[in-house]
């Protein structure tokens, strides 16, 4: 079997092409393992991964978790609203008293950028990063790419457009480098108040009129607001912005073209996209969903085989 060719799962960028084909063949045979009536295997069952989580989550977490049973793995799962980091512990401190017991994989989830780099530096023991502030979300663009291949095939010279909050999206950054080493076209939309300037140095390029932007794409993306990471206001009203980039029946109309749509979740519903689209059948988000587990399988498979078990 091939292997990846990193030790930790910190970004997209640290991947090659070929890395991100091998987890998408893994995935392939995770995905008829959780469609089989027994859904589990023996694959990780010596192995211990502990899911640290400094910020909320619920389908990240429930995705990992589920994964990791799947796969047969013991899993202890740590939340920081209820541990000592609260009482002033470093996160380095953390995770080694974590690792005193034993457990051989971490998937974290940290506010800060750089944290999952941060700790795997520091600490002795395979980083999966599950989120890391507004820098990257490595597993949703793996699993958005995996979902789109099913759906369009290679996807070399298709072009795929970002629409929303660019500037703080963790998901955006991470789309921008899987999409490009898969040969894809990414096209960014949203307010400008929305688009980092500096972005077009990734080799996107950027539309701030949704209907051109959905007229020149064969799949879009649409992100969420993330009012929560905002310490100014990015534009007028959140009515405003949904007339101009929420993406509506009549607007799929107006272009009078098959795009496929997908969303990382969470949905709100009303903004960046209406329920009659997010329930249609160009809307992948419940695939997205399913294909998120299968892809966390492969990772977490992959990265597990490389860590020598000593002995007993």
């Amino acid at each position: 079997m091939s292997n990846l060719s990193v030790n930790h799962l910190l970004g997209i960028k640290g991947l090659t092409e070929a890395d991100i084909r091998l987890l998408f063949e893994t995935a392939m045979q995770f995905k008829e393992v959780i469609n089989r009536p027994i859904k589990k295997v023996p694959s990780l069952r010596d192995i211990t991964i502990a899911n640290v989580f400094f910020e909320n989550s619920t389908r990240t977490k429930l995705s990992f978790e589920l994964a990791e049973k799947r796969l047969s793995a013991d899993v202890i799962n740590f939340s920081a609203n209820q541990s000592s980091v609260l009482k002033g512990e470093t996160l380095v401190d953390t995770v080694n008293n974590i690792l005193a017991m034993k457990v051989d994989v971490v998937v974290m989830r940290h506010p800060h950028p750089g944290a999952a780099q941060f700790l795997s530096e520091r600490v002795d023991t395979c980083i999966v990063n599950a989120g890391d502030g507004t820098h990257e979300h490595p597993t949703q663009a793996l699993l958005d790419a995996f979902s789109l291949e099913e759906h369009l095939g290679d996807l070399r010279g298709k072009r795929v457009t970002i629409v929303g909050d660019i500037r703080h999206s963790r998901v955006a950054l991470s789309n921008i480098y899987a999409l490009q080493l898969l040969g894809a076209e990414v096209q960014l939309c949203g307010p400008k108040s929305l688009i980092p300037k500096h972005v077009t140095s990734l080799g996107v390029s950027v539309e701030t009129d949704l209907i051109k932007a959905l007229k020149s794409s064969d799949a879009v993306n649409m992100l969420r607001v993330q009012h929560e990471r905002m310490e100014l206001s990015y534009f007028p009203s959140t009515r405003e912005y949904a007339q101009l980039y929420g993406l509506t029946l009549d607007k799929l109309q107006t272009i009078k073209k098959e795009l496929v749509i997908l969303h990382p979740g969470p949905i709100n519903r009303g903004v960046e996209i209406t329920s009659e689209v997010a329930d249609s059948d160009q809307a992948i988000i419940l695939d997205q969903v399913e294909n998120g587990v299968a892809i966390r399988m492969a990772v977490l498979y992959l990265l597990a085989s490389k860590i020598s078990t000593p002995a007993t």
